[in-house]
């Protein structure tokens, strides 16, 4: 087992034990106190071990240690030495002179919080650039760490006023502040340092400018004369509804005193509505009334004829069973038998009724089962029929499927389809038949044929100056001549008119000529 037993000595004192086996153990595992040296002129390095607050780190250098070791708790070693770092951060308060793109100078007041990064490369960068002074020796408080702090603040917070309008420092106060958080916090990141909070103060005005005051005197007035016009303009509201009120009253009363006249006026006509209508109530139950009297009157008087009629009925009955006794007994006796007569006719004739409805209604059954056994038998008639039918069209669509396979071999053995036509026609005497047609069309025709020679009578006329007249003669009468004998129709008579002579018209002479020609 390894026992420690450790109190307030120096190295050249204390003795501890320690088994072979266990002198590799960390020295990081050891809890307990800080050892130092107490005796007078001793120089021997002081060790401990180091426990820290929440709020505190251990920068350890030297023997064993490749640069910085930042822990929370720690056993110092002979020539090692240890740093406490705080990471509580703390305020930093300037009041930067900035100039803004429209060259106005003014006084920015700011607060900012700022300490040590929570992050272990981020302390071994601030234990190894901010612990100690610029001479090498040990740092006392947060003078050189500010100073840093408010040259990096003030450099990125001119930049950044230098590239804004005054009125978009007003009108972006919160993007400004972003801004200048996030320039001096990339500048700050390179020492291990970190900004927790920056509050930019209101901007004031530098000495010699008057800028923020001219506005604040620009805003007092403006608001004094806003005020005013608010004051005017709510004393017009008051004046305006005090009157719109006052005339809303008096229409209100108007309206209230119509609407009383009115239903007056209502009143009173529901009441003399009311009174005729009991006026008329009054007449319909006197009118019912008398109407009851006469009514009552009339049933007494119609009931004493009933009685009388009655006592004259029982009167009549008496004298009708005398009479019945002797002549009425014969006259319902025969009216009796001829009942009898007729009930037996009318038995008789209904019963032949029936007969014949009943023959009637067989020979319609009969007919109806005649008939729907012909429409069977025609529509199986039908069916049959369409079936051969169905049948032969397929037989006739086999065969001429044959034939056609059968004429492409044949065209195909004569060489072409226009070979295997002309076969055809050949074989069916097509030939012939297209002859006889053609002999019975023209059959009867008598044509007209006429053959004209206008030209030159020889080689010496080709040269003769009056050929062109002497062609336009020799062809007009021809043609006058060929148009009438083919058509029957005459040119007229002012395109030419030659006088006739014994032998008939001059054209005619001119057409034999050329004939003759």
């Amino acid at each position: 087992m390894l026992w420690y037993h450790i109190s307030e000595v120096c190295l050249c004192s204390i003795a501890i034990p320690v088994y072979p086996q266990l002198a590799g153990y960390a020295a990081d595992a050891l809890l307990g106190f800080p050892i130092s040296c107490q005796g007078t002129g001793c120089r021997s390095p002081k060790m401990g071990v180091f426990l820290l607050p929440p709020n505190q780190y251990l920068a350890l250098t030297g023997a064993g240690i490749d640069g910085v070791k930042i822990a929370k708790k720690a056993f110092v070693l002979p020539f090692q030495k240890v740093t406490r770092i705080s990471i509580t951060p703390f305020d930093f308060s300037l009041q930067l002179q900035a100039m803004t793109i429209e060259k106005l100078s003014f006084a920015l007041p700011a607060v900012f919080t700022i300490g040590p990064s929570d992050d272990l490369h981020a302390l071994v960068k601030y234990a190894t650039l901010l612990t100690g002074g610029r001479d090498g020796t040990k740092a006392s408080g947060q003078s050189h760490v500010q100073d840093i702090v408010k040259g990096i603040i003030e450099g990125e917070t001119r930049v950044i006023v230098s590239g804004l309008t005054m009125e978009e420092i007003f009108r972006e106060r919160q993007i400004f502040k972003q801004k200048v958080i996030q320039n001096v916090q990339e500048e700050l990141s390179q020492f291990g340092l970190k900004i927790y909070n920056a509050n930019v103060k209101e901007l004031q005005d530098s000495p010699g400018n008057q800028y923020f005051s001219s506005l604040a005197q620009k805003a007092h007035e403006s608001a004094i004369n806003t005020a005013r016009v608010d004051v005017a303009e709510a004393r017009m509201k008051g004046e305006i509804g005090e009157k719109e009120k006052q005339g809303l009253t008096k229409q209100q009363i108007s309206k209230i005193e119509a609407e009383t006249s009115i239903r007056e006026t209502e009143r009173k006509k529901e009441k003399a509505a009311a009174e005729a209508d009991f006026t008329n109530k009054q007449t319909e139950l006197d009118r019912d009334i008398k109407l009851a009297r006469i009514s009552a009157a009339r049933a007494a008087e119609a009931r004493d004829a009933e009685l009388q009629k009655d006592v004259e009925a029982k009167r009549a009955a008496t004298e009708l069973e005398r009479l019945r006794a002797t002549d009425v007994s014969k006259a319902m006796a025969k009216r009796e038998t001829e009942k009898e007569a007729a009930d037996a006719k009318f038995y008789t004739q209904n019963r032949d009724a029936d007969a014949k409805y009943y023959t009637k209604n067989k020979e319609i059954e009969a007919a109806y089962l005649q008939a729907t056994r012909a429409a069977e038998a025609n529509y199986f008639a039908r069916e049959k029929e369409a079936q051969s039918n169905l049948i032969t069209r397929k037989l006739e669509a086999e065969g001429i499927s044959a034939l056609a396979k059968s004429y492409a071999e044949l065209g195909q053995a004569l060489g072409g389809s226009d070979a295997l036509l002309k076969y055809l026609m050949l074989e069916k005497g097509t030939y012939g038949e297209l002859a006889r047609a053609n002999a019975e069309a023209i059959k009867g025709l008598q044509p007209k044929i006429n053959v004209w020679t206008t030209g030159p009578a020889g080689e010496g006329g080709a040269g003769d100056p009056s050929a062109a007249i002497r062609n336009i003669f020799q062809t007009l009468p021809p043609l006058f001549s060929t148009i009438e004998d083919q058509t029957g129709i005459r040119p007229p008579n002012w395109i030419a008119q030659v006088p006739q002579t014994n032998g008939g018209p001059a054209e005619k002479q001119v057409a034999a000529a050329a004939r003759g020609n």
